[in-house]
């Protein structure tokens, strides 16, 4: 039992903690912030996302057993497809997911769970509210209170009462607008292309093609560092070291490099469908209206040991795309026999209004073509990830493929294969080197900001992105062109929808007077109790004597 002054000291120190409140030291009464919402669009009339924006709830743990009309707040670990229909399925108001600032301390098992719950997320749309947000000091003091005052829910009576009246854990989740959702009907899609004339009177063209935007949970935190970073990477450094090439009239192989950079890859390639349309169907001269040898397609290039040949249909022995692919596998059993190289068949569906590769959309206009990519499946999570950032790239891999790219290239432009073996003759070294430094600013400068579809033509940070990959391309090819496509109002392909980033408030609640006056009766009534407790010997004994002496 406790001495008597415990009793006193529990007492005072519950009434002190009721009148100050028990936050941790970081935690502020009221806080703003930027939140960044789920995506929200429409492809091809198909309702895609979250379609709700506003948020006026409690604040909960995702492990709370009530969440309907609450804010779910979870963490990384947290965040999976069971806590997320739970949360629908509870009809919670909304859900707040905080992302650590490092991902790259993140243990790999959790990063792919993550990824597969955001893809089985996206792929359903809801009125409910998501958002998703960095985090920090006060967003962590915030969900520690609440993972604490849910634990509290399914302890005893007692302890629920005690926490209760010392803590003030509630917080209220914010997002208020006064106007509502609104689609972008304007909206560009922009693509880039540029040339390295080959040698000749009618040279065959070969198109390198890579896709710029990314896809993620959320827009505004969607950097798409493997995909399609790497592609785009790899695309403008091959750009650079044949130009180097090209520039003397003596090593101009008898190929035009036709490059492109295409938006709107993550939305049915969009911009790639858009701009064959236009070199197609409406230019009078075309370097793709015949005469293409083949299309090579960057896509997910920055990590594993694995390389696959995405194709619609079997090249057919002796084409030139045949040939090239001979060529790769030349380079990459006789200089990195560790990677696996696989082709993979995946005819096209006509009746099926979306692709899954950019080379499809040549496929279907009868122009051969691959893509070549570290993921076996189209549906890979690593394709459309929030935590696709720089810390999920290999540089060492990512030069590895770029290498193996352009090595397997210039032995197919060339016809290096009867002077050597390609571990023998290797074009790229010395001043051809591809530069490691190079690769690592390149990578550095496109996942420095965003690259969402929805972004790109309407903030300042991206159309200056724009302009820079256009630059670079004007530093090594000749022809550069840059397409932008505006949607068809009458019907559009893509819809999508204004308030990505919001002001969010958490604040406390603040326990009412009469909350404070009902919690010091209870305590009041659990300290007469207790002291009744700690003393009932002695009551007792002086019962007894009472009885006694009445007796006598």
């Amino acid at each position: 039992m406790w001495p008597k002054s415990s009793a006193v000291s529990v007492l005072l120190l519950i009434t002190a903690q009721m009148v100050c409140g028990t936050a941790l030291p970081a935690a502020s009464s009221s806080y703003e912030f930027n939140a960044y919402r789920m995506q929200h669009y429409n492809l091809l009339q198909e309702k895609q996302g979250c379609r709700g924006a506003i948020v006026v709830a409690e604040a909960r743990s995702s492990d709370d057993h009530s969440l309907m009309r609450r804010c779910v707040i979870m963490k990384l670990t947290d965040f999976t497809a069971e806590h997320y229909q739970d949360a629908l399925s509870q009809n919670a108001a909304a859900v707040l997911i905080l992302l650590p600032k490092n991902i790259s301390s993140v243990p790999a098992d959790v990063v792919q769970g993550f990824m597969r719950a955001e893809r089985e997320t996206l792929l359903k749309d809801t009125m409910m509210p998501v958002y998703v947000v960095p985090e920090d000091e006060q967003l962590l003091c915030m969900y520690e209170e609440v993972k604490l005052a849910a634990a509290t829910r399914v302890s005893s009576i007692l302890v629920r009462v005690l926490h209760s009246m010392v803590s003030t854990t509630a917080f209220q989740i914010l997002v208020s607008n006064s106007y509502p959702i609104k689609p972008v009907t304007d909206n560009a899609i922009i693509t880039l292309e540029g040339v390295l004339p080959g040698a000749g009177e009618d040279p065959q063209t070969i198109v390198i093609t890579a896709h710029y935007d990314s896809y993620g949970l959320a827009p505004w935190l969607s950097f798409g560092a493997d995909s399609n970073g790497s592609g785009v990477t790899i695309l403008l450094e091959l750009a650079r070291i044949f130009q180097r090439l090209y520039s003397d009239p003596r090593s101009k192989a008898p190929y035009h490099l036709l490059f492109s950079l295409t938006g709107g890859g993550k939305y049915n390639f969009l911009g790639t469908k858009r701009w064959l349309e236009e070199n197609m169907d409406h230019a009078e001269s075309s370097l793709l209206h015949d005469n293409v040898a083949f299309v090579l397609c960057l896509d997910t290039l920055a990590s594993g040991d694995e390389l696959y040949i995405h194709v619609s249909r079997p090249p057919r022995p002796g084409s030139p795309l045949h040939t090239f692919i001979q060529k790769l596998e030349q380079v990459i059993s006789s200089r990195f026999p560790w990677v696996h190289f696989e082709m993979v068949h995946k005819k096209i569906n006509l009746g099926e209004t979306t692709v899954a590769w950019e080379h499809e959309r040549y496929a279907v206009r009868r122009i051969p073509g691959f893509t070549l990519s570290h993921v076996e499946d189209h549906k890979s999570e690593v394709r459309g990830s929030v935590l696709d950032t720089m810390s999920q790239v290999d540089l060492r891999k990512l030069k590895r493929n770029a290498v193996i790219i352009a090595e397997s290239l210039a032995h197919f432009m060339y016809g290096l294969s009867d002077k050597g073996s390609p571990k023998e003759i290797q074009v790229f070294k010395g001043q051809m080197e591809i530069l490691d430094s190079r690769l690592t600013a390149l990578m550095s400068f496109l996942t420095s900001v965003p690259r969402a579809t929805q972004l790109m033509d309407r903030e300042p940070t991206h159309t200056l992105l724009i302009s820079s990959l256009e630059q670079e391309l004007r530093q090594h090819l000749v022809q550069v062109y840059k397409h932008t496509f505006k949607p068809d109002r009458r019907d559009p392909e893509v819809t999508f929808f204004d308030q990505m980033k919001q002001p969010m408030m958490m604040y406390r609640v603040k326990p009412a007077a009469f909350d404070l006056f009902l919690g010091g009766c209870i305590a009041a009534y659990l300290g007469v109790v207790y002291y009744g407790i700690q003393n009932f010997g002695n009551i007792y004994s002086r019962l007894k004597l009472v009885v006694k002496s009445k007796s006598q």
